[in-house]
C-alpha cells in the first residue's frame, strides 16, 4: 500500500480501517481482522469508541508481525490525577502492544484551557517510546496557533471530516497545514455518497447531490471498461489521494474494502477532474459530524 511522509521522518500507509462509526461502543473484533485480509495495514482506534481491547484482540488473533502493521489511538479525557503517558498505557494495554505508531487528541473541547498542557503531555509520551508520532483530531487554526505561538512542536497529523461538501470552508485549514508541515487525516470521506446521509442531501441540497453524483459517474466512467467498473467511492477516495490526505474509512464489505484499496491503482485525477467535484458542490456546506461547530472558524 502507498504511503504518506509525516513530518517527523516517519510514514503512514495512506489508508486505515476505522473502529468508530458503525463499530462505536462494539466489538471490532471481527472487522479488524477482516480488514486485515483484504489489504488494510493501518487501524485507526479511539479510547472513546470503547472497544480498544476488542481491536487488540484482533491484532493479537492475525499473527501478523508488530512492523507490518500501523496503529493509531487517540485520546479522550483524563481523569483527576492521569497523565497522557498513563491513558496512553492504558489503551496499550488493551490493544496488546507496546506502542502505537500514531497517537492523537481527539478534540480539543474536552482539555479546553488545558489543551496546550495536554500536548505537553503528548511530546513526553513520545519522548517515552509509548508512541513513534503524536498529532491531533478536530482541531482549527485557533488551537493548532496555540501549539505554534509557545514554541512546541508541530502535530504531524491533523484529522477532521474532509469530503466535497466541506472542502470550501476548510482551505484557510489546509494551508495552515500545509505551511506546517501537518498531513491532513480524514474521517466521513464518504459521506456524500452514504445511505445515512441520502436523504438530508436529497431534502436539503438535492441539485449539488445530483451534480456531485454526475461529476463522479463521469469520472468513473472514464475509468472503467467492459470487464471492471470503477465505483464512486473509488473515485472520492481518488480525489483524497489527489489532495495527499490520510483516508480513516470502514466496511464490514470484503468487496467494498477491495474496491477501496485497490482504488490506489486507478489512474491519478487531474487538476481539471478535482475541479469537476469540486464545483459540482460550490460553496454548499453539508456535514455529517455537525458537534464540531469550531470547524466552521478557521480563522487564526
Amino acid at each position: 500500500m502507498k504511503t504518506i511522509s509525516l513530518s517527523d521522518g516517519t510514514s503512514t500507509p495512506w489508508l486505515a480501517f476505522g473502529t468508530g462509526t458503525a463499530y462505536y461502543q462494539k466489538a471490532a473484533t471481527d472487522g479488524v481482522l477482516l480488514a486485515f485480509e483484504h489489504g488494510f495495514t493501518h487501524i485507526d482506534a479511539a479510547q472513546i469508541y470503547m472497544n480498544e481491547e476488542s481491536v487488540g484482540d484482533a491484532i493479537a488473533a492475525s499473527k501478523k508481525p508488530r512492523g507490518d502493521m500501523y496503529i493509531t489511538t487517540k485520546l479522550y479525557q483524563l481523569a483527576e490525577g492521569q497523565t497522557v503517558s498513563s491513558s496512553l498505557e492504558g489503551s496499550l494495554k488493551k490493544l496488546k502492544v507496546d506502542y502505537v505508531d500514531l497517537f492523537l487528541i481527539h478534540m480539543p473541547q474536552v482539555h479546553d484551557g488545558k489543551v496546550v498542557d495536554v500536548w505537553k503531555g503528548m511530546v513526553e509520551a513520545k519522548k517515552k517510546g509509548l508512541t513513534k508520532s503524536i498529532g491531533v483530531s478536530n482541531f482549527n487554526v485557533k488551537y493548532l496557533e496555540q501549539f505554534r505561538a509557545t514554541g512546541l512542536e508541530m502535530p504531524v497529523v491533523n484529522q477532521i471530516e474532509f469530503h466535497p461538501f466541506v472542502y470550501h470552508m476548510l482551505v484557510p485549514l489546509l494551508k495552515y497545514h500545509s505551511e506546517h508541515g501537518i498531513i491532513t487525516s480524514s474521517y466521513g470521506g464518504l459521506s456524500p455518497i452514504l445511505p445515512r446521509s441520502e436523504e438530508k442531501l436529497k431534502t436539503q441540497h438535492p441539485k449539488e447531490r445530483k451534480d456531485l453524483l454526475d461529476a463522479l459517474e463521469k469520472l468513473a466512467a472514464a475509468r472503467s471498461d467492459a470487464g471492471k467498473k470503477v465505483t464512486h467511492d473509488q473515485i472520492l477516495f481518488k480525489w483524497l489521494q489527489a489532495k495527499n490526505i490520510l483516508a480513516v474509512t470502514t466496511s464490514s464489505n470484503a468487496a467494498r474494502l477491495d474496491g477501496y484499496v485497490a482504488s490506489e491503482n486507478l489512474s491519478e485525477l487531474s487538476e481539471e477532474e478535482q475541479k469537476l467535484i469540486e464545483s459540482a458542490v460550490g460553496t454548499v456546506t453539508f456535514k455529517s459530524f455537525e458537534m464540531f461547530t469550531h470547524m466552521e472558524d478557521q480563522t487564526a
